[in-house]
């Protein structure tokens, strides 16, 4: 270029810039394409796999949270069942005007270790439901990850075709790039 702004460029030049991705050039703009969808799609499954990760760790939290509670009912339901073993005890050794008392309390027991029995069971049976959740969720971020992995091979395979300029390297890319959106349909659908 020279000083006034005209440039004058031999026929190598046009060749050079032609080979470097020129705006002509329709097999470079199909794969920079292919790339900033894919890659954008990548990044959207990226992010749901996150976020189906924290939710599957929030379901395991809150299963733990009721496991614990429920194990605290059946501690509490063996602590009546304890005092109830006494008064059972007691009934038997004490005096006879005694055993209408300890009769009260062995029948309160058994009412309370219903009562508590129900508790635990409910506590026990939400813990398994969060579990489930869990593992669904985690289900899901593994299809998530799969999807996210395999578009992220087809962006590698779009940087081979581009260098290697090889038709059966770019249908590979597209390939993988159909299947990886199929597996992110996969997560989408729960399955």
């Amino acid at each position: 270029m020279s000083e006034h702004g005209f440039h004058v460029h031999g026929p190598h030049d046009h060749e050079l810039e032609h080979a470097a991705g020129g705006h002509g050039n329709s097999f470079t703009n199909k794969i920079a394409m292919f790339t900033a969808i894919i890659a954008t799609v990548g990044a959207i499954f990226g992010y749901m796999g996150g976020a189906t990760q924290a939710a599957a760790g929030l379901y395991k939290n809150d299963a733990a949270i009721k496991k614990t509670e429920a194990s605290n009912q059946w501690n509490y339901y063996q602590a009546k069942s304890s005092k109830q073993n006494l008064m059972e005890l007691a009934l038997e050794l004490a005096p006879a005007s005694k055993a209408d008392h300890y009769k009260n309390q062995i029948e309160r027991y058994k009412a309370e270790k219903a009562d508590i029995k129900v508790i635990a069971e409910k506590l026990e049976a939400q813990s398994k439901e969060f579990d489930e959740m869990s593992e669904a969720q985690m289900h899901q971020h593994h299809r998530w990850a799969q999807a996210t992995t395999v578009l992220q091979v087809a962006i590698a395979l779009a940087a081979i075709a581009l260098l290697t300029r090889k038709v059966w390297v770019e249908y590979a890319m597209f390939g993988t790039g159909a299947l990886g959106i199929v597996i992110g349909i996969l997560a989408a659908l729960h399955l």
